[in-house]
């Protein structure tokens, strides 16, 4: 008789069983996984299936049993557990010839490229959020440009970029991370972007919610994978940046060059490859420096802030950073930026 198990990481021998499931059916183990199960005929491992936040991952029926529906049981226990943990807008990316199965399933195309399919379980979902952004007046001509930022905290040097962007162009979109993993929490990257671009006229201000940047649409970016993973999810990526941006009339979208993030150093590369393609042209504009020419980042700034020094951060950010870091809450993100040691 099959019965579904909870997988625990810990048990070295079944997720042995698991890699050895997922390698038959060429796929591998992903690194980061909150949950997983496996489907079991008595010891016998015949499907496996996780999820890592809101995203269904590592997904395969053994050969020798598919075509026994066995797959919409994983999906449906999957499901059920992440409704119940409050998550329901939930997504699969998957190879291509596995689409259908999951499209039978009730998930739905959100954009195709190579052999990568991204799917999520609304069917109006993307649409709806494209159609929910704020979109400048309409006028002839008009060069609509687009930014996108994690803003961890928000810089002078995000600032620079978003200056630069609107002397190229006549309105400009900002869209701020939503994934709520970075040292700073979303509705203070938010509140700090907002503060920070107050005075710059033309600037439209949108989440991403779960389609930008995401650990749905690109896990490389937060999960340091290998370049050739990293490359295939920024080419996802930015194709469903291009179909947001065919919603909002986008023609540029604006970067700064990434010497010291090689992961976002691809992700600029894939863009340069497939924007274009789309009819959007990518700018990938210089870092702002400091009196000492070095690149003015987010990650330096938290460096900054774990270390201690305060002061020098103050050269490196808006006068509304800096104050939000002198109060209890911007304290607070430091202490725990002091006590992680990862």
């Amino acid at each position: 008789m099959s019965q579904i198990k909870q997988i625990h990481a810990w048990n070295k021998l079944a997720m042995d069983e698991v890699k050895t499931l997922l390698s038959k059916e060429d796929l591998g183990l992903d690194p980061h996984l909150d949950y997983t199960i496996g489907l079991y005929d008595d010891d016998k491992l015949m499907a496996t299936g996780s999820f890592y936040r809101n995203t269904l991952r590592c997904l395969a029926v053994d050969s020798a049993y598919q075509g026994e529906g066995l797959m919409a049981q994983v999906i449906s226990h999957l499901v059920n557990e992440l409704f119940q943990q409050g998550k329901y807008n939930l997504f699969i990316y998957t190879k291509k010839q596995a689409a259908k199965n999951f499209e039978s399933l009730g998930f739905y195309e959100i954009v195709s490229l190579d052999e990568v399919v991204f799917l999520e379980n609304r069917k109006d979902g993307f649409k709806k959020y494209i159609e929910s952004l704020e979109r400048p007046d309409a006028a002839k001509n008009e060069k609509i440009g687009a930014i996108v930022m994690n803003a961890n905290p928000f810089t002078l040097g995000h600032r620079y970029l978003t200056q630069q962007a609107l002397t190229h162009c006549d309105a400009l979109h900002l869209f701020v991370v939503s994934e709520d993993i970075s040292a700073f929490p979303r509705q203070v990257r938010e509140r700090l972007i907002k503060q920070g671009t107050a005075d710059l006229k033309n600037i439209h201000i949108h989440p991403t919610e779960d389609y930008l940047v995401s650990s749905a649409t690109f896990p490389s970016y937060f999960i340091r994978s290998d370049d050739a993973l990293t490359l295939a999810q920024a080419k996802l990526d930015a194709k469903v940046f291009s179909q947001i941006a065919k919603g909002l009339n986008i023609t540029d979208r604006f970067v700064g060059e990434e010497p010291l993030s090689p992961a976002t150093a691809l992700y600029n590369r894939a863009m340069q490859e497939l924007l274009p393609q789309e009819g959007i042209g990518l700018h990938i504009l210089k870092r702002k420096g400091d009196n000492q020419s070095s690149p003015i980042s987010a990650s330096r700034v938290r460096a900054l802030l774990k270390a201690g020094d305060i002061e020098a951060i103050r050269p490196l950010v808006p006068s509304s950073t800096y104050q939000f870091l002198l109060s209890d809450e911007g304290k607070s993100i430091a202490q725990k930026l002091q006590e992680d040691d990862s």
